[in-house]
């Protein structure tokens, strides 16, 4: 099995073991690829990429950029392209490879080991023995208040200048109260999102603290999360994988030190966030597509992927 197309997922050591000892790969024995196929090892120069063999109607260039357009198609490619690479993570260090890499042939895929094979290297030797914890932390809305009554004719009376003092009617609100009470929610509502925020940077200054290294993302677009509440931390952590119990209890100690802030931890993942990010362009032999893929978590979370 040498022609064809070949989809790259991540990089290993290649220990020496026949291919069946390989950790990662006996890891990801009956796990599918992005094509439904098997992942197989090719090595070269101390380094293996697991990778699968594809169908050119779906992954030769023109293909796979007009597939790319398709967020459904997207996002299935992503999350199966993300158990790979974490099912394999799960038993040995792996540089995850760019989503949506292909190569031409076993061939292809030694000359993206040999054109990488300084910075797979140094990534190997810099991640070992370390797993990305993702931390997202929301500015929770308060619970909507009834309006007392006769809010809404005051509301309405606003419009004119001279809005009337006295209630007309017994339990209604004149205009004037009216607007203090805006005021004070409005400033109610200011001080909400001050303490939201720094309770986030609360959150992100002790956990950079237990970490090796951390990046912080943009923010999520509630349109691809789904989640209306506001993102005001996305987070990612390097952690040595010894440790990661002791991240994660703190991070739940965290989490109950702001009401109004709610926090998510996700992983442990393979360190999608500090691999150096062009590991495969220029790659002889390999067709780069590109995809913004918001972690698509599909958010890879990352991902990890999210990002």
């Amino acid at each position: 099995m040498t022609e064809g197309l070949r989809y790259a997922y991540a990089v290993v050591r290649d220990t020496g073991a026949p291919d069946a000892a390989l950790d990662a790969l006996t890891a990801l024995e009956g796990v599918p690829g992005v094509a439904d196929e098997s992942v197989y090892a090719v090595r070269h120069l101390g380094l293996a990429v697991l990778a699968g063999a594809v169908p050119a109607e779906d992954y030769d260039e023109g293909s796979l950029r007009k597939r790319l357009e398709d967020m459904a198609w997207l996002e299935k490619m992503a999350r199966a392209h993300q158990r790979v690479v974490d099912t394999a993570a799960a038993e040995s260090c792996v540089i995850p490879v760019r989503l949506a890499t292909v190569c031409h042939g076993d061939e292809g895929l030694r000359r993206l080991l040999a054109t990488g094979r300084e910075r797979f290297v140094s990534a190997l030797d810099r991640l070992e023995g370390r797993v990305e914890w993702g931390v997202k932390a929301y500015a929770t809305q308060p619970a909507a208040e009834e309006p007392p009554a006769g809010t809404a004719n005051a509301a309405r009376s606003l419009s004119t200048a001279d809005v009337p003092s006295a209630p007309n009617s017994p339990g209604a609100m004149s205009g004037r109260d009216y607007l203090r009470r805006r005021k004070a929610q409005r400033q109610a509502a200011e001080r909400r999102w001050g303490d939201t925020e720094e309770g986030a940077r609360l959150v992100h200054d002790t956990l950079s603290g237990l970490a090796e290294q951390s990046r912080l993302h943009p923010p999520q677009d509630p349109r691809l999360s789904g989640i209306s509440d506001r993102n005001v931390l996305n987070a990612a952590y390097l952690v040595r994988r010894e440790d990661s119990a002791d991240f994660a209890e703190r991070v739940g100690e965290l989490a109950g030190r702001t009401p109004a802030l709610r926090v998510e931890l996700t992983g442990p993942w393979a360190p999608y966030s500090f691999t150096a990010v062009d590991e495969t362009s220029g790659a002889e032999g390999s067709e780069g597509a590109e995809a913004e893929t918001e972690n698509a978590e599909a958010e890879t979370e990352s991902a990890g992927a999210d990002g």
